[in-house]
């Protein structure tokens, strides 16, 4: 019955909805499934046009910087590890070092030992001198490698103060010539030639050559005892206090008012005493640092007096005898 009322001469697709234009544009723009592609076709499927991103507005606030990252804690570990790694080689170093030193001086102990021991070499004193050395001394031997310069140096200081003495010695003379009542000056200055020079070898070299030749505390506790004392000569032997015995400053101005050849040659001996107390405090600063990486302290100087103390022959024999005599006089006293 409807067929009747549709109209023939009307446009078939004008009441059809899928036909609609908003309708076939949408179903036109969805890409085509795998069932309706066609390998033979040579016509290609137009690509959608890219559509551009809007470009963002500039920033107007100022640049800020990101905060560094701080290192995770595995690196933090790895880095202290690599450090201990580090210490622990230095010290293993050091330790082969110290074993090849051991190495070295035990064997030319044994040397010296076959060839006969060691022999006072020490002053170097003709053979037919009637006095024979009275030290050993080699620093190759006794000294470690990493103490050797700072003995020698020490050595050389003890020299130069021995030398500026027996310079001073002709400068009081030169003095007591231009002047009658320096003949004080002049007897003091051979006096303390003579005092200071074995005296000072004796009572702060020694000390120091065989603190760092056996690494003992009670020596270097000796040394910086002594050489304090040496230190405080040195600056009283500069200044030159008049009717001393030396050609420190204030003598060597006098000298000059006196005269001027003379008064120059005691500003040489003035220059060099000054020197002798400024090189002394520049290595003992020096010893003192190298005392403090030795590991010597004071209780081991007090350990080390108290064995040496025990050990001697001379107090053992001496403590014995008074025992001794300490029971016998309580023996008598009991009876009595």
């Amino acid at each position: 019955m409807s067929d009747f009322d549709r109209n023939p001469f009307a446009d078939p697709d004008l009441n059809n909805p899928f036909k609609d234009p908003s309708v076939t544009q949408v179903t036109r723009n969805v890409p085509s499934g795998l069932e309706e592609y066609n390998p033979f076709s040579d016509s290609q499927t137009p690509q959608p046009a890219k559509v551009k991103a809007p470009t963002a507005a500039p920033s107007t606030q100022p640049a800020i910087m990101n905060p560094t990252e701080e290192p995770s804690a595995y690196n933090e570990i790895a880095k202290e590890h690599a450090i201990a790694q580090a210490e622990l080689l230095r010290r293993q170093e050091e330790l082969e070092k110290k074993a090849a030193e051991l190495d070295r001086r035990e064997r030319e102990m044994q040397s010296l030992n076959q060839a006969g021991g060691r022999k006072n070499n020490w002053p170097p004193l003709p053979g037919n001198f009637p006095v024979g050395p009275c030290f050993y001394q080699d620093f190759s031997v006794d000294i470690p490698v990493e103490f050797q310069k700072t003995v020698k140096i020490m050595y050389y200081l003890w020299m130069f103060h021995t030398i500026t003495l027996f310079v001073n010695i002709f400068g009081c003379l030169a003095w007591f010539c231009v002047d009658t009542g320096r003949g004080v000056d002049f007897g003091l200055a051979i006096l303390w030639f003579l005092l200071f020079t074995p005296c000072s070898f004796v009572c702060w070299y020694r000390p120091l050559y065989g603190a760092f030749r056996s690494d003992s505390s009670f020596r270097f506790f000796v040394f910086f005892f002594v050489y304090i004392c040496q230190f405080g000569v040195h600056v009283l032997q500069a200044a030159g206090f008049q009717g001393w015995g030396n050609c420190g400053w204030i003598s060597a101005l006098t000298g000059l008012n006196q005269s001027i050849p003379v008064g120059i040659m005691m500003v040489i001996i003035a220059a060099l005493f000054t020197a002798s107390a400024v090189i002394s405090l520049v290595m003992f600063k020096k010893v003192h640092g190298l005392y403090r990486t030795t590991g010597a302290s004071f209780e081991k100087a007090q350990q080390e007096f108290a064995t040496g103390v025990m050990s001697n022959k001379t107090v053992q024999t001496a403590a014995a005898n008074a025992a001794s005599s300490a029971a016998q006089n309580a023996f008598k006293g009991n009876q009595m």
